[in-house]
């Protein structure tokens, strides 16, 4: 959870905040077929619930100066993976830093998995 105050009081914002965000913002990019859950949390809930939940596979921690980023993607089969990495880099410093004003400090990529 990150806070910091403002002129007009304090911001609060989630870590579930930051994984739906940046969940969205990957999945939507070309080349990324799903994400993979991290992590003991992540698996029970994906066994519980069947449905793709958008912070599934992204693990957030930093400070209101900067964050770091760690994801596990599934990526579509006959993809440059280097290609996919890069997109999503940019697109997670730009949607994070957009909605929050929070930099990006660095973006893990796990590839986990192929799918055709």
């Amino acid at each position: 959870m990150i806070s910091y105050e403002t002129r007009i009081g304090k911001i609060t914002l989630s870590n579930s905040y930051f994984s739906k965000l940046i969940g969205r913002a990957v999945t939507s990019c070309f080349g990324v077929v799903g994400m993979v859950p991290h992590g003991g949390k992540q698996r029970i809930l994906g066994l519980i619930s069947k449905k793709d939940r958008l912070d599934t596979g992204v693990f957030v921690r930093g400070d209101v100066t900067s964050i770091t980023v760690d994801l596990h993607i599934v990526v579509t089969y006959g993809m440059n993976i280097n290609a996919i990495a890069k997109s999503i880099m940019h697109k997670v410093k730009y949607v994070v830093y957009e909605a929050t004003g929070i930099r990006v400090a660095k973006v893990r990529i796990r590839v986990d998995g192929i799918k055709e």
